[in-house]
């Protein structure tokens, strides 16, 4: 069984219709994008905060402001206090503002501000700012891999957001 932290190769397999390259080998794919994942979080950054504080307003940023407390302990599988407690200090701090829903005066929507937008700007351009000597690195092949890659992978995650 190959450790997780050594590379996977994917081999093309047969699928049912005969087509070598139609069947992707999900768990090399899996292990793929986890130690992809692992190497990229720990990323340098200028601004530190944790995880569960970057994921809520990512959450928002792109996949939908605002959204109810309710969505957000789903998303993020957090508990409603947690989600709740983590919503009020992103308050404090400006990076996101609860209003009431307009179709239920009881519910709260949070909305993320232009503050909060930031953060994953100023995020995605430090790791993009040390990712880019690294993919320099790569034969002109493995970058119009990844490149050929960027369509599925967005694919995914939105079918990922469906769900």
């Amino acid at each position: 069984m190959p450790n997780d932290n050594e590379p996977h190769t994917a081999l093309p397999r047969d699928d049912l219709n005969g087509d070598p390259a139609a069947d992707l080998d999900v768990e090399a794919f899996t292990a793929a994008i986890e130690n992809f994942n692992r190497f990229y979080i720990r990323l340098p950054v200028l601004e530190k905060l944790p995880f569960t504080t970057l994921s809520v307003l990512d959450t928002l940023a792109f996949g939908g402001s605002p959204r109810r407390l309710t969505e957000l302990t789903k998303t993020e599988q957090v508990s409603q206090p947690g989600i709740t407690q983590l919503v009020t200090r992103l308050e404090r701090d400006g990076l996101v503002e609860r209003r009431p829903d307009p179709s239920d005066r009881r519910a709260v929507l949070v909305h993320i501000t232009d503050a909060g937008r930031e953060i994953g700007r100023s995020r995605r351009a430090d790791r993009s700012h040390h990712l880019r000597p690294l993919v320099e690195q790569l034969t002109p092949e493995e970058r119009r891999s990844l490149t050929d890659a960027l369509p599925a992978l967005a694919r995914l995650v939105e079918l990922g957001r469906g769900q």
